[in-house]
């Protein structure tokens, strides 16, 4: 198939509209059977719950085209587990984890000229959610719910790719204790909007963001997950309930510890103590891993590795996901899957 006119290594991390979406409805006590459509517009209920309440959630995935020319997608069994899970905290009908991976694969297969080619370093992000809507005034659950999927080719999250960015500590809680922080939910990035601006205002990429009972471990970097390599080799992730549960995440802590042969720890992470690392990164979906060059906390600037140069382990670390994630290493059973 011919590709779409797109300077691949160009691309940043934006919306281009693409050829196909799926949409499927929840009415009267069940999921429609879904199709795919040309149309990239929703028309809805002015008093849906999404608009008033918030009531939605959503999930970020990868398709990857292969050196051989398969496209593959990474691990969507747990997007649509974790989905799963959103739904149920904010009493949302749940999407079935099968028919969420057929919906991805139909959405590819429906794009495939946006899917960038191999080397160019982009891939093709998919974007599903669900929504409350219909006709509703109270503070109440929908009685009527879409769930959608819509891609867009993407390169790299922040300008420069794989190079080290710094970070400002957040007065500001991205959650509350006991709050939707481990729900992909639309209110906790509302809710960092502002202390996402304060950041870049100030000279950074991003703030971090401290727990929010004693603002004295790390938490979450903007919208993705912390991680830290000690000086004797520990890839160290904090651990808290109101941490969002990243796939990324995790599947970094099984390739440091099965591919590279290091501790790995799921546990507290002081501020104060973040000279135990001598490496750290921010990781997530959109942007793989960011490496952290610094840290400014209450005027004290920290500096790990280096603010110029990516740090050895965060390298393999970088290279050994992404060669799993294009086919080019043998991945774990079950974490590729070909569309």
């Amino acid at each position: 198939m011919e590709k779409a006119n797109i300077e691949w290594g160009k691309l940043g991390f934006a919306y281009v509209k693409t050829d196909k979406r799926f949409i499927c409805h929840w009415k009267e006590g069940k999921w429609d059977e879904g199709k795919l459509v040309e149309d990239n517009q929703i028309s809805i209920s002015e008093s849906s719950n999404v608009f008033h309440y918030g009531q939605c959630c959503f999930e970020g995935m990868k398709a990857y085209t292969a050196k051989d020319g398969r496209v593959l997608l990474f691990r969507p069994d747990e997007n649509a587990k974790r989905m799963v899970k959103s739904c149920q905290r904010v009493l949302m009908t749940e999407f079935p984890v099968e028919r969420f991976i057929d919906a991805c694969k139909q959405v590819v297969r429906a794009n495939l000229r946006f899917v960038p080619p191999y080397g160019t370093g982009a891939s093709l992000y998919l974007r599903p959610f669900e929504i409350g809507v219909g006709d509703n005034l109270g503070v109440r659950p929908a009685k009527e719910y879409i769930f959608a999927i819509f891609c867009s080719p993407v390169g790299p999250y922040f300008k420069g790719g794989l190079a080290p960015v710094n970070f400002i500590t957040s007065d500001y809680d991205r959650a509350a204790p006991n709050g939707t922080g481990a729900a992909k939910v639309g209110g906790n990035y509302t809710g960092s909007l502002l202390p996402h601006e304060l950041a870049v205002k100030a000279g950074y990429a991003d703030c971090i963001y401290l727990d929010p009972k004693t603002h004295t471990k790390i938490e979450e970097v903007g919208a993705a997950n912390f991680f830290g390599i000690t000086h004797d080799n520990v890839f160290v992730t904090p651990k808290s309930p109101s941490i969002l549960p990243s796939i990324t995440k995790y599947s970094l802590l099984h390739v440091a510890k099965e591919y590279l042969g290091m501790k790995t720890e799921e546990r507290d992470v002081k501020i104060d103590n973040i000279k135990e690392f001598k490496e750290a990164g921010a990781c997530g979906t959109a942007a793989v891993i960011s490496p952290i060059g610094g840290i400014m906390h209450k005027g004290k600037y920290h500096i790990f590795h280096s603010e110029t140069e990516v740090g050895p382990v965060t390298r393999k670390l970088y290279d050994t996901l992404t060669g799993i994630q294009y086919g080019d290493l043998k991945a774990p059973d079950g974490w590729v899957v070909k569309v």
